[in-house]
């Protein structure tokens, strides 16, 4: 399961990315500081795209990564399995330059990089939740079973969506078993860097 991934995407990348698929963006407050973020952990916070509220089809915004613990001793829900869910509200991308998956039992673990071959971002299905006083805005990654790219090293893995999919992803209407499914052979690239 996904508990690291870096995103290294400027606000044009996103403006492009989105055009090219038909959907306008806007910033609430303003454009945000976008710097690189080499290696995101759980309780950071992400650039989050999710349905637009002022006319427009798409706003960045940037949430906590992490749900609510179910219990005070738990910690926070990072990954969410997708089978057998629809997803009828929350749905948002997150924004990703590649993510990491670990093997072996003993410390320090191997370390994989894995990022999208032949595109430097992707979008990975996620749901929002809203916050409240005791706790803030924040989203989780959603997964399902590996492609054949990680499932050499990994049983599960991250729910990741190709552009021609992103509007129909925050669409709730669109039924999301019709959009989540393993990565194809040769999507993703794995180096490993530890």
């Amino acid at each position: 399961m996904c508990n690291n991934y870096g995103v290294k995407v400027t606000w044009t990348d996103y403006l492009d990315g989105l055009a090219a698929e038909g959907l306008n963006l806007s910033a609430p407050g303003g454009v945000p500081n976008l710097e690189p973020q080499e290696s995101l952990w759980p309780t950071d916070r992400a650039p989050v795209l999710r349905p637009g509220r002022e006319g427009t089809d798409v706003e960045l915004v940037q949430m906590r990564w992490g749900f609510r613990p179910p219990h005070p001793k738990a910690g926070p829900i990072i990954n969410f399995r997708s089978e057998g869910r629809q997803f009828r509200q929350g749905r948002c991308l997150v924004p990703a330059s590649w993510f990491f998956e670990y093997t072996g039992t003993r410390s320090p673990k191997s370390k994989w990089q894995f990022t999208r071959t032949g595109v430097p971002w992707f979008c990975i299905a996620g749901i929002w939740r809203a916050g409240d006083d005791t706790f803030p805005e924040s989203f989780t990654l959603l997964t399902l079973a590996p492609g054949p790219d990680v499932a050499r090293l990994h049983h599960r893995q991250i729910a990741i969506l190709e552009p021609a999919q992103w509007a129909d992803w925050l669409n709730p209407r669109v039924p999301s078993e019709t959009l989540l499914s393993p990565s194809p052979e040769g999507t993703l690239t794995a180096v490993q860097v530890r």
